[in-house]
């Protein structure tokens, strides 16, 4: 079998490694470890890169450790922040520990004969220190020079707010947790994101000092666009993996919107799609005959399938048929209700619906902010009512647009979607 390390450089998730020790190590099954702090109760797409590093791992026999920060999230790790995070409480940890154990089980193979993932709490061991016996028996390990050396350790000295002992003592914190699992489980791999080196290495260090062996850290790339903006995280919404915070629907156009210029990058690194495949795709995207976002759709599909499973990815599909302008498909009450907690959707009166302009049914709904904005896009042919482009800026909606006489489908441009329920005044 090809070594699990020459996979991921192959896809494009291999920013660095602590050695070329790594593939003589990998040769042979081993256990390896990614951590994940509980800042929330979901992961989300820029995970997904840590996800599907040790769901390779796992395909070629390596044992993955998951290491969720039940101590660390008390903290907060610095890397690749210009503030503090906000320090969270245990019963928020607690319940988004459990969320992310979710998100596990969708990508690791929790019956797998010979490398059964293994999920793990670091306040399991960091919880039972002492202050003087963490300093005595972990910090004297660490020297100032190499700490204050760090990258996101400098740039935050040097900004405004500064950093927090708490903070500066976040890299002994993950140094000590490699050095618990290298001791407990024999973990002898660390991954994480490219943000995370230092702290990697400071892990790889201590246990070199103290046990005298040698473990490897691997970093992956943080997932970011063409321009540079993170994946996962931004202003336009977070693309969580939970379907309760985001939709199997919603889920797949986050991925359809995908640009051409990140649409390769995205399949290499977050689909199992073979590599010729991708790059036969790459090679169609250059052809005159290639149709417009057929890659898009092939990224969209796969990883809703991966995250959401066959089921969700069903969902996605039947809700983007239904949504498509101009669609063939029948906009029915009975079609429409079923994919109704998967799309956007708000509930109106109906006495406020009918009779109203769709102009101002833009506003109502708070798919636009003014009605200058929604008069331009009906100029351009941005607008769609029930899959049917609105020509007239004056247009109202009567009776005989409703579905069932409960629904209206609100479409602007080509990929946003807002299903309207409307409710009797009781």
């Amino acid at each position: 079998m090809e070594n699990v390390i020459d996979v991921l450089q192959r896809r494009g998730l291999v920013e660095s490694i602590t050695g070329d020790d790594i593939k003589e190590l990998t040769k042979k099954p081993t256990r390896i470890y990614c951590g994940f702090d509980p800042t929330a109760d979901s992961l989300h797409l820029g995970n997904m890169v840590a996800l599907m590093v040790m769901a390779h791992f796992q395909q070629h026999g390596h044992t993955p450790v998951a290491l969720v920060g039940g101590a660390t999230g008390m903290v907060g790790d610095p890397s690749g922040k210009k503030s503090a995070r906000k320090l969270l409480d245990e019963e928020t940890i607690e319940k988004n520990l459990k969320g992310i154990r979710k998100n596990l089980e969708a990508f690791l193979d929790f019956n797998h004969p010979t490398a059964k993932p293994i999920i793990v709490n670091n306040y399991d061991w960091l919880g039972k220190f002492t202050l003087i016996d963490f300093l005595r028996d972990v910090g004297k390990y660490f020297r100032m020079g190499p700490m204050l050396a760090k990258e996101s350790v400098r740039q935050r000295l040097s900004s405004e707010e500064g950093m927090s002992f708490t903070e500066f003592s976040y890299q002994l914190l993950q140094g000590y947790d490699f050095l618990h699992l290298y001791r407990d489980l024999g973990v002898t791999v660390q991954m994480g994101g490219s943000d995370q080196w230092g702290n990697i290495v400071g892990g790889t260090d201590l246990v070199r000092k103290v046990e005298g062996a040698s473990v490897q850290g691997v970093t992956f790339p943080l997932l970011v666009d063409s321009e540079g903006n993170k994946f996962g995280k931004s202003e336009k919404g977070t693309i969580w993996l939970a379907k309760e915070k985001l939709s199997p629907y919603e889920f797949y156009q986050k991925l359809y919107a995908v640009s051409d210029s990140d649409v390769i990058k995205l399949l290499r690194m977050l689909t199992f799609l073979d590599i010729v495949l991708i790059e036969e795709m790459q090679s169609a995207m250059e052809r005159s005959d290639y149709i417009p976002n057929t890659a898009q759709k092939l990224l969209a599909k796969e990883v809703t399938r991966i995250v959401h499973g066959e089921a969700g990815l069903e969902v996605a599909k039947r809700a983007t048929a239904c949504a498509r302008p101009g669609s063939e498909t029948v906009l029915d009450l009975d079609a429409l209700e079923k994919i109704a907690n998967d799309m956007p959707n708000v509930a109106l009166k109906t006495e406020d619906v009918i009779g109203c302009k769709i102009i101002d049914l833009c506003l109502l709904t708070g798919a636009q902010k003014s009605k200058g904005e929604a008069r331009r896009l009906i100029r351009n042919g941005g607008v769609y009512l029930n899959n049917e482009k609105v020509e007239d800026e004056n247009a109202e909606v009567t009776d005989q647009l409703l579905i069932g006489g409960k629904l209206l489908l609100l479409g602007l441009g080509k990929k946003k979607k807002i299903l309207i329920r409307l409710q009797e005044v009781v």
